[in-house]
């Protein structure tokens, strides 16, 4: 790239090299041209002061097995043209703090693993831990460990056999322990995912284990599974039914046995209903919980008040078991439904694997298609992936469509697993969005004296982020999170951070010590990096008065010199001057008469 800085006297310069060169031309002296307009150049090239943008060179860096970086290199990045990495690279807190520059990236070879599992949760729900090795060869497996080092799920046994491998725990712990794999995990499974469930019995902050064995029982990776449990919030329902049925009476349980507040009221006969009264006033409930006869026999009025309630932002689930009326679905809501084929009544059945038990529920009177189309979306799908629940938002509220039934018939025979079918599926329906103030803990793998991203919903900026240990720290908008607040921490050391603002409960945050899960670092390292390699992967390198030199200006001047020096050494030699007038060689002139 050339850079201009003093165009008007190049220009100038140039225009009487081009005048000269005219008036040369005119006398057909064409080599004076030629030297005029060189001269012309080489004076323009010598006032411009121009200045040629070179690329600087490279900086080679290589990351050790903790992505660390020598302090030489890392500071010579900000004048370098590109880098030259060779390793697994940097966490993403690093690279935001470095320059975009071009990458050349050599990865290491190791093998990097990441996990994925729920740092927080509300007690009763099940705990799911994944492990993937994307460079998995052979048989392995994943086992989940207690704090005490027993075994709580172990992928490559079934729920009987976890049973047996927790005995040695605490009761309780083997009571509520859950191994089910969500993708296949037997042990000459050679597949890169593994999953295990667990169900923690108390509300608590704790650090469980796992570890990855291959098919000989080598332990290749292991650290620890931070997790706090906290208290369930309790749902406050409305249900309206327009007939009894088994399915509303086994929900009905479901939900007093999980704590929930009811306002419950189900249709026996022509003015003759059954009422549950919640045994407190619920002014905001979660959701509303219909069955479809009951919306298909309301008066119009009635109707046009209830989805009123749904866009000022409850949620309406619609159990469509008994549905009958498929005109006014598609009609009021939009939604089309076609009655169930009786061919297909046996492929047309969900199935669930849950807590290590097969559930198969029945399809609904009336359903969607698998994609409905239009504002209906799914919002739920079975172990075989197909639809049992679909969606439509309306404002702030939406409309749910539940389309299975006879799930009553595992209230006696799989209990536990019927309750946590449920229970996944009432907080996808009518806790999703509940939660507006909250801890938003996006750093996956916090390590002593990296910098860590604390950020807050619910929360004004300006507010005090106070940690335990900690000097305190301001949360500040940030332009990328426009619904949360932020603020920069380094911990100082292993295990759990202690949080706490003003208008917020107190949260946790743990923090892995450098050695914990060498091959999930790995991972994420490289994550980071080739999300750096995007972003700078067509950024020019500016700003710095290294990568700009200057044009030598004496070639120029020289030139210039001797260009004038040849148009003067022609003017005198190439173009003699001639003699005054009457002087000249004897008898140039005849009509001169010489005395004689």
């Amino acid at each position: 790239m050339i850079t201009i800085t003093q165009l008007a006297p190049a220009c100038v310069a140039l225009a009487v090299g081009i005048l000269g060169a005219a008036l040369y031309g005119r006398r057909r002296r064409w080599l004076d041209v030629l030297l005029v307009l060189l001269a012309g150049v080489a004076l323009a090239a010598a006032l411009a002061e121009v200045r040629l943008r070179v690329p600087a060179p490279a900086q080679a860096v290589t990351t050790d097995s903790r992505g660390a970086i020598a302090d030489a290199p890392l500071q010579a990045i900000a004048d370098a043209g590109a880098i030259d990495l060779a390793g697994d690279g940097l966490r993403a807190a690093q690279w935001q703090d470095l320059p975009a520059r071009p990458l050349r990236w050599t990865p290491g070879k190791e093998e990097a693993l990441s996990l994925d599992f729920p740092r927080t949760m509300a007690l009763g729900r099940v705990f799911t831990l994944t492990v993937h090795r994307p460079q998995a060869q052979g048989a392995w497996r994943l086992q989940l460990l207690a704090e005490n080092g027993q075994v709580l799920a172990d992928s490559a046994t079934g729920a009987s056999d976890g049973a047996d491998a927790t005995r040695a725990a605490s009761p309780t712990i083997a009571a509520n322990a859950v191994n089910t794999a969500k993708v296949p995990g037997k042990a000459g499974d050679q597949s890169t995912q593994r999953s295990v469930q667990w169900l923690p019995p108390v509300a608590e902050a704790m650090v469980l284990h796992a570890r990855v064995l291959d098919a000989a029982g080598k332990v290749v990776a292991a650290g620890p599974v931070p997790l706090q449990v906290t208290a369930p919030v309790p749902l406050n329902i409305v249900g309206r039914f327009n007939a009894p049925s088994f399915d509303a009476s086994a929900l009905n349980r479901l939900l007093t046995d999980g704590g929930a507040v009811l306002d419950w009221q189900v249709v026996l006969g022509k003015a003759i209903a059954r009422s549950e009264t919640a045994r407190a006033p619920i002014t905001a409930p979660n959701a509303l919980v219909v069955d479809a006869a009951h919306v298909e026999q309301l008066a119009p009025a009635a109707r046009a008040a209830l989805l009123a309630q749904v866009r000022q932002g409850v949620p309406l689930v619609v159990l469509g078991g008994n549905a009958a009326d498929a005109a006014l679905w598609q009609r009021e809501l939009g939604l089309r439904v076609r009655p169930q084929s009786p061919t297909t009544e046996q492929e047309d059945q969900r199935r669930f694997t849950i807590a290590g038990e097969e559930m198969t529920l029945a399809p609904a009177a009336l359903n969607p298609d698998d994609a409905p189309g239009g504002e209906w979306t799914v919002l739920a799908r079975d172990s075989k992936s197909r639809p049992w629940a679909w969606q439509r938002t309306m404002g702030p509220g939406r409309v749910v469509w539940i389309g299975v039934a006879d799930w009553h018939r595992y209230a006696i025979s799989a209990p536990r697993a019927l309750a946590l079918w449920w229970q996944g599926a009432m907080d996808a329906m009518a806790l999703a969005g509940e939660q507006k103030t909250g801890w938003v803990l996006a750093d996956l793998l916090p390590l002593p004296g990296l910098r860590t991203e604390i950020c807050a919903q619910g929360v004004k900026p300006g507010a005090v982020l106070r940690i335990d240990g900690l000097a305190d720290a301001r949360l500040l908008a940030r332009e990328d999170k426009a619904d949360a607040v932020c603020a920069a921490v380094w911990p100082p050391q292993p295990g759990w951070l202690v949080l706490r603002s003003a208008g917020l409960e107190a949260g946790r945050h743990y923090v892995y010590a450098p050695t914990d899960w060498p091959a999930w670092q790995r991972g994420l390292r490289r994550e980071a990096t080739a999300v750096y390699a995007a972003r700078a992967g067509g950024t020019e390198v500016a700003g710095t008065a290294s990568h700009d030199r200057p044009l030598p200006v004496m070639p120029f001047a020289v030139l210039f010199a001797l260009c004038l020096l040849a148009l003067w050494w022609r003017e005198q030699h190439g173009n003699p001057a001639r003699p005054p007038d009457g002087v000249g060689p004897v008898g140039s002139d005849p009509g001169l008469r010489v005395a004689g």
